[in-house]
Order: C-alpha cells, then sequence, then structure tokens
C-alpha cells in the first residue's frame, strides 16, 4: 500500500456564493489550493456582543501542509470578512487522490505544474 499523502484542510465562508466561487479560483489560480468545495450553510454565531444569523457558502479547501502559511496569507488579502474563519487540521489520503492534489500544488514536495483537469467521472479523483 502506497504511504499516506499529508494533507491540510481548511474552512472559511464568504457571504455569498460569487464570493466563494471568486475566491476558490483565485486560490485555485495562485496554486494554493487543489480543490475547493462549496456548502451553503446557516450560521449562528455572536458578533459584536449580538446573536446574528447569516446565509453564508463554506469553503472546504484542500492544500498540503506545505501550502498552509501563504494559503493563510491569501485569504486575509482577499477574503471580503475582517475576520474570516480560519480553521484548519491535518488529514492524510492514501493513493490516487494524494498524489494528484500533489500534483495540482507547485510548491508542494513532488509537485508541478497543474495537469489537464479532468471532469467527474473521466477516472480522476474529484473534489
Amino acid at each position: 500500500m502506497p504511504a499516506p499523502t499529508a494533507l491540510s484542510l481548511v474552512l472559511t465562508t464568504e457571504a455569498d456564493r460569487g464570493r466563494a466561487e471568486a475566491l476558490a479560483r483565485e486560490l485555485l489560480e495562485r496554486g494554493l489550493v487543489a480543490c475547493a468545495s462549496l456548502h451553503p450553510v446557516v450560521s449562528l454565531y455572536r458578533w459584536q456582543g449580538r446573536l446574528e444569523r447569516s446565509e453564508e457558502v463554506q469553503l472546504l479547501l484542500k492544500t498540503t501542509p506545505a501550502q498552509l502559511e501563504a494559503l493563510r496569507r491569501a485569504l486575509g488579502e482577499l477574503h471580503s470578512y475582517d475576520t474570516p474563519e480560519w480553521i484548519h487540521w491535518t488529514a492524510a489520503s492514501d493513493g490516487s487522490y494524494g498524489n494528484w492534489l500533489l500534483e495540482q500544488l507547485p510548491l508542494s514536495p513532488g509537485g508541478g505544474p497543474p495537469a489537464p483537469a479532468g471532469r467527474p467521472g473521466d477516472g480522476d479523483p474529484a473534489g
């Protein structure tokens, strides 16, 4: 069995789908994430002493530990919120998905220029 590939997963939210997609595309173009999954969510939280409710889009960003600090800086630069959500944790993937992820991130060990993108169902791993 191949050795597991170390991954970093990051959660953040954006105010709407358009902003979430724009953020995801920019992070992909900069080579900071291999994949961004977008999910509509309802968030309940305290902000400036008041209970708030917001419909947002949550982004699950998939990257490597080597990219984590650059990704954090880019989110601070690009995000529409003054205090963007930044939650990250380490994970691992065995086999072809981990290898694919590394190939998408040019600054990661083993990474290079992004390979031509496949579509889900084409045999390449999807998000």
